[in-house]
């Protein structure tokens, strides 16, 4: 009897979590409303500033053909050195929190004091700031690019929230799994790399993605120091043209895209590493 039941509790369980959800019709209606009331405060408006719509000259700074050939227009070379300056600094910063976790919670005074200071610094300044300093200070003296500087500061900035997230996922561990390993004689290096951290990074993975999204967000302020990512690329060509409204709709949809396209990744991970209990 409780095997049958327990069967029974576990395929109701399995149907209600493959349930899709579908929108209802006051949902829809919702949608519809809450999209033409946007789009009628964005046309009264511009309306209002006398403001001349020239949507037909966005295409050519997305993708133009010369020379029997496509190229990549200014905002998708701008989204170029965007993704560049994400993806070098996602992976610094994912080293540094792991660093800055295991100093947390290491053995050593001054190890744990040195976190503990990098953490306070970085988390209670603002990133714009940072990102100065290391320009206009650091790089002058140790010569460094704008493009290092700037992964060096987005690194610094997201380490110091994927350490928390990394620490918490660490300390998630049942304490058993360290005691298991001490008795079977296994050492802290081992018990991190084949005990601790695999079953950390399964908890940690998708608040990770999340903070990467946060990352490519926080990537435009480059534009400060003269790289030209996506928004310097978009300022470029709005004070060459002034097709402002067009041209910041069209980066803000280019940023949305893509942080879109993480977060449906991170909940994938979120449903792909759910632990049952």
């Amino acid at each position: 009897m409780s095997l049958e039941s327990g069967t029974k509790i576990n395929v109701t369980g399995k149907r209600r979590r493959g349930r899709k959800r579908s929108l209802s019709p006051s949902d829809l209606l919702m949608l519809v409303l809450f999209c033409s009331f946007s789009a009628w405060i964005l046309l009264e408006g511009t309306r209002g500033l006398g403001y001349h719509w020239q949507w037909y000259r966005i295409p050519r700074y997305l993708l133009f053909y010369d020379n029997n050939a496509w190229h990549l227009g200014p905002l998708l070379q701008g989204l170029v050195v965007t993704l560049q300056i994400s993806s070098v600094s996602l992976f610094v910063a994912l080293a540094i929190g792991l660093l800055t976790a295991l100093f947390r919670l290491s053995d050593s005074v001054m190890a744990r004091a040195a976190a503990r200071f990098y953490l306070e610094i970085i988390r209670n300044t603002p990133l714009l700031i940072q990102l100065f300093f290391i320009y206009f200070v650091i790089s002058p003296i140790l010569v460094w690019s704008a493009f290092f500087s700037a992964v060096l500061a987005l690194s610094l900035f997201e380490g110091a929230y994927a350490s928390e997230m990394i620490r918490a996922g660490i300390l998630s561990v049942p304490r058993g799994q360290w005691e298991a390993s001490r008795s079977l004689g296994i050492g802290t290096y081992q018990t991190y790399m084949r005990v601790v951290l695999p079953q950390a990074v399964r908890k940690v993975l998708p608040p990770l993605t999340g903070q990467a999204v946060s990352l490519v967000k926080d990537s435009a302020l480059v534009s400060t120091i003269a790289i030209y990512d996506l928004t310097m690329e978009a300022q470029a060509i709005v004070a060459e043209t002034f097709l402002t409204f067009e041209i910041w709709f069209t980066a803000a949809a280019i940023y949305l895209f893509m942080t879109l396209g993480l977060s449906f990744f991170a909940r994938f991970l979120e449903r792909r590493f759910r632990l049952d209990y």
